[in-house]
């Protein structure tokens, strides 16, 4: 068999490993909530204490596991601690949680949660992203077309999730927990690389990364004109979509109604998503991939601020429908852009702290501070306010973000 062709067919298993890993996602994230509110019956606070822990441990993991990931290069030891404990959520929830709930003080547990949670997903996700990213280098296949896995995973959980907690409640853990099984033999087993073109993703195996490198990364300008790019428009999306849903019933006459169409433009937005990640890793090959994060930039400016000034639920659920544009468009660029731009030793930690670390401080501090805005001077000024930040954002990095290096040998080492 010829390199090519064995390249070829070292692709299809990583949608699945895509899918299997954002489905645990999606369905926990879905309906952890509900879960808790209807079986185990904790307040609002002790709720919250479990979504806080997770925000705050993910700001420890992912610094700790892009540092880590990128020592290990291709090595899978940190995916397969993640998967492993992954596996575990099912037996987590249904004999320590609940257990434990009733033998001491709620708080204690909710932290726990919180910090296991934190593990396997907030911090773990950037683990497998930018493994499969470097495999896709390594196989030579597009990211963007194993992440359509995970596009799916989210439309598949959203439609059995709610039929296995109608059935169990518990039932949804176990799905995580047998997705994660999944996950792991997909790993072990399937998402072979090829050694032919190995150093590509390596970037030459005998310079191993060191802390020293790390620190030499926050003088690079770049660095912070990215991070803060993601803290304003990507953070800002997250905080925007958080109640939007609220404001979104506010056009309608009943919640039921409301809640009918907004499941419907959900449903349709995924389906755009889905489709586009097909066409979008050769869209931003053709346009670059720092062109593909700025008009991610404007477009989410613009869902934000149209938002504000819709005049009825049409002109909302068309711009609903952007987000069906934009998670392609950031998903593929962002994965290439750092790939283009910075010293590709440290492409985990980078992935880690601009587009995830970051991020998370940013949807800390702004989902607060959304949060009273909204109740002192409504939806539609906040929206404004946001919409203003994510453009003028935006422009800083039209200004100042830097090109990508058409080729690898002149990008800059550490």
């Amino acid at each position: 068999m010829n390199t090519t062709t064995e390249e070829k067919g070292m692709f299809w298993s990583f949608p699945v490993s895509h899918f299997s890993y954002f489905f645990i996602w999606a369905i926990v994230n879905g309906y952890l909530t509900l879960w808790l509110e209807q079986v185990t019956h904790l307040n609002g606070s002790q709720a919250g204490i479990i979504f806080s822990m997770m925000a705050v441990m993910s700001l420890i993991f992912q610094p700790i596991f892009g540092y880590v990931s990128d020592r290990l290069v291709m090595k899978k030891t940190l995916v397969f601690v993640i998967l492993l404990a992954g596996t575990l959520i099912g037996p987590f929830f249904q004999w320590a949680f609940l257990p434990l709930l009733n033998s001491t003080n709620a708080m204690v547990v909710a932290i726990v949660t919180g910090i296991y949670l934190s593990f396997v997903l907030n911090g773990g996700v950037s683990v497998i992203e930018q493994y499969i990213q470097r495999a896709s280098v390594t196989n030579n296949f597009e990211f963007g077309h194993s992440r359509i896995g995970g596009s799916i995973a989210g439309a598949v959980a959203s439609f059995i999730g709610g039929r296995l907690f109608l059935w169990q409640p518990n039932a949804i853990f176990w799905a995580a927990s047998l997705s994660a099984v999944i996950a792991f033999m997909m790993f072990l087993f399937f998402d072979k690389i090829s050694d032919n073109n190995v150093a590509l993703a390596t970037d030459n195996l005998s310079d191993r990364v060191n802390m020293k490198d790390v620190l030499a990364l926050f003088k690079v300008r770049n660095f912070w004109i990215l991070g803060i790019f993601y803290m304003g428009a990507s953070a800002l999306y997250d905080v925007f979509d958080q109640q939007f849903v609220i404001f979104f019933q506010s056009f309608f006459h009943t919640v039921s109604q409301a809640t009918t169409v907004y499941s419907n433009t959900v449903t349709v937005q995924m389906f755009i998503e889905m489709i586009l990640m097909i066409p979008m890793p050769y869209i931003i090959n053709k346009i670059g991939a720092r062109n593909g994060l700025l008009i991610y930039g404007f477009i989410t400016a613009l869902r934000i601020i149209g938002t504000a000034l819709a005049p009825n639920w049409i002109f909302i659920v068309v711009l609903r429908l952007l987000a069906g544009f934009e998670m392609p468009l950031v998903l593929v660029s962002i994965m290439k852009y750092i790939g283009l731009t910075f010293d590709n030793r440290l492409y985990a930690t980078v992935y880690a702290l601009a587009a995830n670390f970051m991020k998370q401080v940013s949807v800390f501090i702004f989902s607060a501070l959304a949060g009273t805005m909204y109740d002192n001077i409504g939806f539609q000024h906040t929206y404004l306010i946001m919409g203003g930040v994510v453009l003028i954002i935006t422009i800083m990095a039209t200004l100042f973000l830097d090109k990508e290096h058409t080729d690898p040998n002149t990008i800059p080492k550490m």
